[in-house]
């Protein structure tokens, strides 16, 4: 290390209070953090791609500094979905810090890991206050049934209204419709569970039908008095 001349010249003063760096609350404890395995969390993050057609949610389990789990969930170009892929395969295993630093392809999940970086050395996890942190597999709690994640798509024009096209329970089938043209009501297909349900050897029909659920005033009896396909009509 080279010092300047200035620097050289000068008078040592003795350093006086050391009291290191503020402690952070992480999986039911309170730590010192000075290096990268002193940190350990569960949390949730977003990112964007810099045109900003794409975001990415990603879910991180660190343990001792190391990603032990990953979920990445993307929605935008198709592009992304592939590089989610990769991601899922380069994460776990690497130290935080390796991740901030790696290429994870994408914009979008870039940007995500460096939000969840901020969260975790900062100590704004979701098992900042849960004694041992949460089990490896709890990133998949965030998937609902058959692991799909839980996506909302809503298309709206002024002229025409709103159309419910996939909610948090499946795809949807139909809208239901009141006296008033406003809506009260949708059919949806649970397709994590239809897919279950077929790969355990139920037909494709039967699964189907078994896997049709309502929500809200979908019945005539209960004020419904038109159905409408939100991707047709």
């Amino acid at each position: 290390m080279q010092y300047s001349r200035e620097v050289e010249e000068m008078v040592c003063v003795a350093k006086g209070p050391n009291h290191g760096p503020a402690p952070i609350p992480e999986e039911g404890q309170w730590v010192q953090a000075k290096e990268i395995k002193d940190i350990s969390g569960f949390t949730h993050g977003i990112g964007w791609c810099a045109p900003q057609q794409g975001t990415c949610k990603l879910s991180l389990n660190i343990k001792k500094g190391i990603i032990e789990e990953a979920l990445v969930e993307t929605i935008g170009c198709s592009g992304m979905t592939h590089s989610a892929a990769m991601a899922s395969e380069i994460l776990p295993g690497k130290t935080i810090l390796e991740a901030l630093n790696t290429d994870l392809v994408c914009d979008a999940i870039n940007t995500a890991m460096r939000e969840l970086f901020l969260q975790v050395v900062y100590g704004r996890t979701q098992s900042a206050f849960s004694d041992d942190g949460l089990v490896i597999g709890a990133g998949l709690e965030d998937l609902g049934k058959g692991l799909r994640s839980q996506v909302g798509t809503m298309y709206g024009t002024k002229d025409k209204g709103t159309r419910y096209l996939e909610m948090a329970e499946g795809y949807v089938l139909q809208m239901a419709l009141d006296k008033d043209n406003q809506v009260c009501g949708y059919k949806f297909l649970s397709l994590g569970k239809m897919m279950d349900a077929i790969k355990k050897g139920m037909s494709p029909n039967e699964a189907y039908e078994k896997n049709i659920g309502t929500y809200g005033r979908f019945k005539a009896e209960d004020g419904a008095v038109a159905w409408i396909d939100p991707r047709k009509q």
